[in-house]
């Protein structure tokens, strides 16, 4: 599978860009909000979701984590496809979208082109419980925070604390306190709980 495709923005488009990397040029759908945050750029990484058809291979694009997380999360939900995820992430950014659903804000999500009630029922009630519980978010930590866990991580294992544990801990350390922690105090309140 194809995590993320980094390279030169060589099309941008607010439903696909083209970025060729290696020689190759590769179509990725996207959403309006990603266009939004390359629209300026010349280079770029994407974080990718393939989606393989009988009749297509698409390959979707998202400038940060949290949108892949959504649109895996929305695409798991009956009746809910590819391109109707991106078209939700398009309306509704990944912060709007969980307050619509913690909310059980139905409108919010009804007004979103082709979401009908009963499909905007059916998100708010197969997600719900997801999202409160943060069940979906090993992907939720942004590029810059998921910079703070690895320098915090290997920092822990030089000290000669196992990854998995000290990983662990790590995750349970941000999804209590929150992503802005530094690497120090990530470091410390880790090393209080190995």
């Amino acid at each position: 599978m194809i995590t993320f495709v980094q390279g030169k923005l060589i099309e941008k488009t607010p439903t696909y860009a083209v970025i060729e990397t290696s020689g190759i040029g590769y179509m990725i759908h996207i959403s309006l909000n990603t266009y939004a945050q390359i629209a300026h750029l010349e280079q770029c990484l994407l974080h990718t979701h393939l989606s393989i058809k009988e009749d297509a291979h698409s390959l979707y694009g998202f400038f940060t984590l949290e949108e892949r997380a959504f649109f895996r999360l929305l695409i798991a939900v009956s009746g809910v496809g590819a391109n109707t995820a991106r078209l939700i992430l398009s309306s509704l950014s990944p912060d709007e979208l969980t307050q619509a659903i913690l909310t059980e804000n139905v409108s919010s999500i009804k007004s979103v082109k082709g979401i009908g009630l009963k499909t905007a029922q059916r998100l708010i009630i197969e997600l719900k419980d997801k999202i409160a519980k943060g069940n979906f978010s090993t992907e939720k930590i942004t590029v810059s925070h998921n910079r703070n866990k690895d320098e915090a991580l290997s920092a822990l294992m030089i000290l000669g604390f196992p990854k998995n544990s000290a990983d662990m801990v790590i995750d349970k350390i941000q999804k209590a306190e929150g992503l802005d922690l530094s690497v120090e105090e990530l470091i410390k309140k880790s090393l209080k709980m190995l």
